[in-house]
């Protein structure tokens, strides 16, 4: 059963991995070009030479673009598949279709919204090179804090839900949830390496053309996942399948 549900995670992720190929090409691409024309003119006013091209943009924008999405989507729907089979069931009587939209949305905000909060998405020609190690550590270190917090939180939720209520439980643990992450994005050091005169609209599009692809990641995996797995599954709410 969990093969099955499996493979129609990796599938949805699929799926997601078009769409959002799709949407960086028309979208992100060209915001990318602009962002290299503006290191490289950065480059060549500083009298310094223009870093090499590895691999043409014309591959990076295309192919590339392509397999890197594509196997980004059929992993992350591999895992997303695998928290499924976990949670559907066990933790509340919803059908297939709730149980993966409750939890694409949850990833949604753990993974995607959360980070983004403190350390927003920059394009080329932002950043030094010199701190791109801390900045991935302290990028992946807000991503574990958020989901180690959601995971907390809906503990604390159906702890409260026996005494409380569903309803208070689930708003005493989001409050906490929040005060907790906005505690951590206090703390945690702040990174702002924009250069002065780079385009404040094309770091702003960048930024929501970015959120835009994860939201078509997660929006395609929670309902297209959910319709596959229900059909599997049966529609039935309240059904515990018995995974094996």
């Amino acid at each position: 059963m969990v093969g099955n549900l499996l493979l129609r995670g990796m599938i949805a992720g699929a799926i997601a991995g078009i769409l959002i190929f799709a949407f960086a090409r028309l979208f992100g691409e060209p915001l990318v070009d602009a962002a290299i024309a503006f290191e490289e003119a950065t480059a060549q006013a500083a009298g310094t030479a223009a870093e090499p091209e590895i691999v043409s943009r014309a591959i990076q924008a295309g192919p590339g673009l392509l397999v890197g999405v594509m196997a980004y989507g059929v992993a992350v729907g591999g895992l997303f598949a695998l928290v499924f089979a976990f949670v559907h069931g066990r933790f509340s009587s919803l059908s297939a279709r709730g149980t993966s939209a409750v939890i694409a949305a949850a990833a949604f905000v753990a993974i995607v919204i959360v980070p983004a909060i403190k350390y927003p998405a920059n394009p080329p020609a932002v950043g030094s090179s010199d701190t791109i190690g801390v900045r991935t550590e302290l990028f992946f270190l807000m991503i574990v804090v958020s989901i180690a917090s959601l995971v907390a939180a809906v503990a604390i939720a159906r702890s409260l839900a026996a005494r409380y209520g569903s309803w208070n439980g689930a708003i005493v643990a989001g409050v906490l949830f929040v005060v907790f992450i906005g505690l951590v994005e206090y703390l945690l050091p702040p990174i702002n390496e924009v250069p002065e005169n780079f385009s404040a609209t094309v770091l702003w599009r960048f930024r929501m053309t970015t959120l835009g692809m994860h939201m078509i990641l997660w929006l395609v995996l929670g309902l297209a996942f959910g319709a596959l797995a229900e059909k599997r599954l049966g529609a039935k709410s309240g059904l515990r399948p018995a995974y094996r």
